[in-house]
């Protein structure tokens, strides 16, 4: 097996050294191994361990973003839209959105109307239905539970979902690491040194798994830890100005209630007249997110009273029937966006755009500050560029606006699920849930089940994965920890109870399959049990 961390890597100089793995990183990462260059990710937690996964998980192209006349921004984003569905049609889903509209609200019939006709306007290609405005009886057809008190009209609009943001990063850099690009995470950036050799630097890192120190150097740094990039910063000997304002988002996740839509909703909250979300997501409801100032931990995020209280109103009074208190949250999350940093600006003020900030004191090294998830790919190929400027080289234009990512390599995906489900032998809810996670990568988790028998047995009944899911997170998706397998691979850690349970299944698993010692087994269930009580609200 493939050394975690290359015995050499102190000798091996690397055109560019991403510090994150989040969204940007890994897309970045893939974009520059694509185009040739030597390249090293690293990230002191796991792919997609930060602000990525605490998203409200969706492909869209900014609605509200028209009222701040960021029209760049929603083209590119509906541009970018329509890329992932071509390159990642098992993890990008159209996702119906009906905003229903009340007297009370801030934007009243024509203004939702006009600005639904600018996003039709803005949307490229026929791959969605176009907008169609409500009466408040078609409204109630589609959502039954909806408050009909002052309920004036609707507006159904399409956007996309992707369920498991977490597999679209994690795709991005198994593409990466298929095009030759070293990625180590658990691996935390110590120090930024300036070089003498070729201009560059050399970073230092710490293997948070083993306690070793090491270090390695290239020519170009991009700084992509989100909301982490001033940590990183202060890690080089002269640091600049701030660059992250961060906003807190958080959300809640409950079980069908009474009342709940089969569509999603997006609301105008009425306490703040912000809107919010109320999302039909992996059997359950995703219910988001709020919008405030953060200046605590990053590394410790919960979601605080108020914010629990705020969902939870504005959620009973959209839908009276549905009765939510405390007791029906399943679990929360909360995540701070990487925004840029200003002086006294309203949270809901402060632009969604991408920058690419690069240090005033020497060139080449980058820092990312802001972006959406949608728009990842484009930030990449922008960032890829500008490397190759700093490089002195000419690259090959990106392809990554056309070349699928690893679960979607097949002429046509939905033949390719549709005979899966036919010959896999599998059930046909573990035969679709494997598609919706692995997409055209099921077939490499069902050759592993076929040398043993037992891999084929389900070990969490209630989203029916497979043990060989298990062992595949290890040995093919770079899985480290039983917190990476279950909450960033097989996606059991998100079912209804955080994966208590079938923790112990999967290090039973591990023990069986991947030499784990009791010790480790003992060890890994009681980290993840510790590390997922952050979600469980106070």
């Amino acid at each position: 097996m493939t050394p975690r961390i290359p015995a050499n890597i102190s000798d091996t100089p690397f055109d560019v050294i991403i510090i994150g793995l989040g969204i940007n990183g890994a897309g970045i990462a893939r974009d520059a191994a694509m185009r040739g260059l030597k390249v090293l990710v690293l990230d002191k937690g796991d792919i997609a361990g930060g602000t990525t996964s605490w998203s409200t998980r969706l492909i869209h192209g900014g609605l509200r973003y028209l009222e701040h006349a960021e029209l760049g921004l929603v083209r590119e984003s509906l541009r970018e839209r329509e890329t992932l569905f071509r390159i990642a049609p098992h993890l990008v889903k159209a996702l119906p959105i009906l905003i229903p509209i009340y007297r009370k609200a801030e934007r009243g019939p024509l203004v939702i109307r006009a600005g639904m006709i600018v996003y039709d306007l803005l949307s490229p290609g026929k791959s969605l239905p176009r907008h169609r405005m409500l009466t408040s009886a078609q409204a109630l057809d589609y959502a039954p539970g909806l408050n009909q008190n002052e309920l004036r009209a609707a507006a159904l609009y399409y956007d996309a979902q992707v369920e498991f943001a977490e597999r679209l990063v994690l795709e991005n850099a198994l593409s990466a690491k298929a095009h030759g690009a070293t990625i180590i995470t658990h691996a935390r950036a110590q120090n930024i040194t300036s070089s003498q050799e070729n201009d560059g630097y050399t970073v230092s890192f710490l293997d948070t798994l083993t306690g070793e120190a090491l270090a390695t150097r290239a020519r170009v740094i991009v700084n992509a830890a989100g909301p982490w990039a001033d940590e990183v910063l202060r890690t080089r000997e002269h640091h600049s100005q701030r660059l992250i304002g961060g906003t807190k988002g958080s959300h809640i996740i409950v079980s069908d209630f009474a009342g709940a839509p089969s569509t999603a909703l997006y609301v105008e909250a009425l306490s703040d007249h912000r809107p919010f979300f109320i999302i039909p997501w992996d059997g359950k409801y995703l219910i988001g997110t709020t919008d405030i100032h953060f200046k605590g931990d990053l590394d410790h995020l919960e979601i605080e009273h108020e914010e629990v209280e705020y969902l939870l109103h504005e959620t009973n009074r959209v839908i009276p029937s549905a009765g939510l208190t405390r007791k029906e949250i399943l679990y929360t999350y909360t995540g701070v966006r990487p925004l840029p940093y200003v002086d006294n600006e309203s949270e809901e003020g402060i632009t969604r755009r991408h920058f690419i900030r690069e240090s005033p004191d020497r060139k080449g090294l980058l820092s990312i500050v802001g972006g959406k998830l949608t728009t990842f790919r484009n930030l990449s190929q922008q960032t890829v560029d500008l490397i190759a400027q700093r490089l002195g080289l000419e690259l090959s234009p990106s392809a990554t606006i056309r070349n699928a990512l690893p679960g979607a390599v097949a002429h046509d995906f939905g033949s390719f699920s549709e005979q899966f489900k036919r010959d896999s032998g599998l059930s046909a809810k573990v035969s679709e849930r494997l598609l919706r996670v692995y997409g055209t990568r099921a077939i490499d988790v069902l050759y592993l089940a076929a040398s043993d028998q037992s891999l084929r047995e389900i070990f969490d009944e209630e989203t029916e994965a497979i043990a060989a899911e298990v062992v595949f997170s290890f040995q093919q998706e770079m899985a480290e920890t039983l917190a990476d397998c279950l909450l960033r691979r097989t996606m059991v850690g998100l079912n209804s109870s955080l994966g208590i349970g079938a923790d112990e299944k999967a290090a039973a698993i591990a023990l069986k399959y991947l030499g784990w010692s009791e010790t480790r087994v003992q060890e890994e269930v009681a980290a993840y049990r510790t590390y997922v009580q952050r979600f469980l609200p106070r």
